[in-house]
């Protein structure tokens, strides 16, 4: 699985997060150092989305329904690998921010269809600048084909499950 990187290099690394700590067999593990990065990321952009309070749950559900206008909320959990009543509830959420709304639909009465409303759509812009600077935190990391060839591996991960 390639070089193993020196745990004297990744504890430097990773020293404010534990500081003095021996990682041992961690230092080994993928799935160890997948969580590491995402925290980094999340607190990254915890930090980044202060202001407009948006976790990435939320935002990532925003981004689904500006791209794909009437889905439902059993659409999103499938897409997103999350069950339906946490679905359900960072869609009441965002519906009591008035940044999504749900509508009937006019197919299947029983099916209820998520839409942006203005205020999410003009949030969603807002968003996404803020999101920009914030990957370009990240990408900056990598050289284009290092990050083109980090995506693949990434998504060959979970496209497995």
């Amino acid at each position: 699985m390639g070089t193993k990187p020196p745990q004297d290099d990744f504890q430097s690394d990773d020293a404010a997060a534990m500081p003095g700590l021996d990682v041992g067999r961690l230092g080994d593990l993928l799935g160890f150092h997948l969580r590491m990065a995402h925290v980094a990321i999340y607190r990254d952009f915890s930090e980044t989305m202060a202001e407009l309070a948006l976790t990435q749950k939320q935002l990532a559900v925003m981004e689904l329904i500006a791209g794909n206008p009437g889905a439902s909320q059993i659409d999103l959990a499938h897409t997103l690998g999350t069950d339906r009543a946490t679905m359900m509830a960072l869609v009441n959420r965002l519906t009591a921010r008035d940044l999504i709304e749900r509508r009937p639909s006019s197919a299947d009465r029983r099916r209820q269809e998520l839409h942006l409303t203005k205020a999410g759509s003009a949030m969603l812009t807002r968003a996404r600048k803020l999101i920009d600077i914030h990957e370009q935190r990240f990408i900056a990391l990598f050289s284009p084909d290092e990050m083109d060839a980090l995506l693949v591996a990434l998504k060959r991960i979970y496209a497995e499950r």
